[in-house]
């Protein structure tokens, strides 16, 4: 299958919950792995409540790299997302292989409040983040890494209404799109998703090759109207929003906290 990828086929996939349809219908390219290597070994956190767009843009990319993709979850069972659509996970916690290139969790505000203080997500998140070539993010779902104790003294960010939640956990925070330290990539909220594979598929790679994928994606946002930052939506619409996600900005921050203690910060 070459070519893009249409609305109606990722709502057939999705739809259907079945993971290997959903691979089997990411876009495919001509990229050849380099002579020499292995196909990057990528683990994506599947979990209840997440923002589905958080997922497909990095998955999509990733698969332009021919990458060997593992959606992780407890179990094998599907999980849905912000869409109401099911997602079925490639393999469980148990069995996700324990050397990876990339460690990735993307965000959906409730989800990420839940995790935060889920004994076992954080236990796994741990356990292959100190193996993994890169430790990733996007959304909120930095708020999870730092809850594992990934993000302290590390630079990161993660959606506006949050970010700043991060610096409870260690990290020193950043306003901008993707940011980058040493190992660990972080990226803002939802759309930032592209920007981050993007970024990601630099360092697995080079930049000619990601330069490749943006081009084979059409990436070239030119939004409609100039209100996807505070900075620029101004202070009613950020208020807007903030009134809106008050009590799961409130509970994050909650969980903050205990991970602040739990981490001796």
């Amino acid at each position: 299958m070459t070519g893009d990828i249409t609305r109606r086929d990722w709502t057939g996939l999705a739809a259907a919950g079945a993971l290997s349809g959903l691979l089997a219908g990411l876009p495919q390219t001509t990229l050849a792995q380099p002579a020499g290597t292995s196909a990057p070994r990528i683990a994506m956190l599947v979990h209840p409540d997440m923002v589905m767009l958080d997922l497909i843009g990095p998955l999509t990319v990733f698969s332009l790299l021919r990458a060997e993709l593992h959606l992780v979850w407890k179990d094998r069972q599907p999980v849905a997302n912000d869409l109401g659509l099911p997602v079925t996970p490639s393999t469980s916690y148990a069995d996700c292989p324990e050397e990876l290139d990339v460690l990735f969790i993307p965000g959906g505000l409730k989800g990420s409040v839940a995790l935060m203080d889920d004994a076992q997500t954080l236990a796994f998140l741990a356990d292959r983040g100190a193996r993994a070539r890169y430790v990733t993010a996007v959304c909120t779902g930095a708020l999870v890494l730092a809850a594992a104790g990934l993000l302290k003294g590390y630079r990161a960010t993660g959606h506006w209404y949050i970010r700043d939640l991060l610096a409870l956990m260690g990290a020193s925070v950043e306003h901008s799109r993707v940011v980058t330290d040493r190992n660990r990539i972080t990226g803002g909220g939802v759309t930032a998703g592209i920007d981050f594979g993007l970024t990601v598929a630099a360092k697995l790679r080079d930049e000619e090759t990601a330069r490749l994928i943006q081009l084979v994606l059409e990436y070239d946002p030119q939004p409609p109207f100039d209100a996807g930052s505070p900075e620029r939506a101004g202070a009613k619409l950020t208020n807007d929003v903030l009134a809106r996600r008050k009590p799961l900005i409130d509970a994050a921050r909650r969980n903050a906290e205990l991970a602040r203690t739990r981490l001796s910060l």
